[in-house]
């Protein structure tokens, strides 16, 4: 199979291990983070090939990315830039059950992610294209990679998904634009309800909102819905399926392991239904401790959340 190729801003992810404010909490874990970079380990823990592109600085936290991302099996094109630092995040317990999340990336190196980087992604050679709405948020230069990167997929007929992925601190215009042009361009589409219904503020169901963003041209919508489960639209039949029932450590990184949870599957050429039930199931993997991705299973482990017995011998 050749690789799913994605895009995207990997940065360092500062972690505070006790529950508390930023202003009184003094220890923290170091890990990284990022959309892309986690749908791109996800995929390769359940044997899907993935290669991701993004760039980092010249910098302790741009290295550990890369390594990281590396050692998770995933082909990495990784672009220093020497004029610009990693981005940032730092992740507060603020209480047992709110996780909080600010981001520090501003003129960031991977906000200068451009269309002359997208050379090392061989996306006419990819099985699938994976793009998120954060990228197009973080400059214009990023927006036109995201679109070249469309361009070049589509021209070949490699296909396209689309998480959008909301994040409303990094836009400074309407989103509801940009998401409807990158729905239309694609043939797969991923959001939450919330999400959906910037482009859709008058839908009144979940699978309402699935029908709307199919009228836009992408054969797949899927529908988030988080512990409720999720909803799809895929070619014109409706699905649903209930979440896993679990304990939520940190829901940070369930939508991206959902979205790999689908796409593997899909491109293993399974039913609708299997792929919502392995995207459901990444989807309780996730929450079940405070890393972004540390918690996703190989395929071998998809079987545990459903097990009657605890311990393996």
């Amino acid at each position: 199979m050749n690789p799913v190729v994605t895009l995207g801003e990997s940065m360092g992810l500062f972690r505070a291990t006790s529950v508390g404010s930023l202003t009184h909490v003094s220890d923290f874990a170091l890990g990284i983070g990022g959309a892309e970079g986690n749908v791109a380990i996800a995929l390769a823990r359940l044997g899907t090939p993935v290669r991701w592109l993004g760039r980092v600085g010249a910098d302790p936290i741009g290295r550990r990315v890369l390594r990281e991302l590396r050692a998770e099996g995933i082909e990495v094109v990784g672009i220093i830039d020497p004029d610009a630092a990693t981005g940032i995040m730092v992740k507060e317990q603020r209480t047992a059950d709110a996780t909080r999340v600010q981001y520090y990336r501003a003129g960031s190196a991977g906000s200068r992610l451009n269309p002359e980087d997208l050379a090392g992604a061989n996306i006419a050679n990819a099985s699938l294209l994976h793009i998120t709405g954060i990228t197009p948020a973080l400059s214009a230069s990023a927006r036109a990679a995201v679109d070249e990167a469309i361009a070049i997929a589509s021209g070949v007929g490699v296909p396209v998904s689309f998480d959008i992925n909301h994040r409303v601190a990094l836009w400074r215009e309407d989103p509801a634009p940009v998401y409807r042009e990158l729905a239309a361009n694609s043939d797969i589409v991923f959001a939450g309800d919330d999400e959906a219904r910037i482009l859709f503020p008058d839908a009144k169901t979940p699978l309402g909102l699935a029908h709307a963003i199919a009228g836009l041209g992408p054969s797949q919508v899927i529908i988030k819905l988080g512990e409720a489960g999720c909803v799809a639209v895929v070619d014109g039949v409706e699905y649903q399926r209930s979440a896993v029932a679990i304990r939520a450590v940190d829901t940070v990184g369930a939508g991206d392991a959902f979205v790999a949870g689908y796409l593997a599957e899909l491109l293993a050429e399974l039913p609708v239904d299997d792929r919502l039930t392995t995207a459901v199931t990444l989807g309780a993997f996730a929450c079940l401790n405070s890393g972004d991705w540390e918690g996703f299973p190989t395929r071998d482990e998809l079987g545990l959340l459903t097990r009657s017995e605890p311990v393996e011998r």
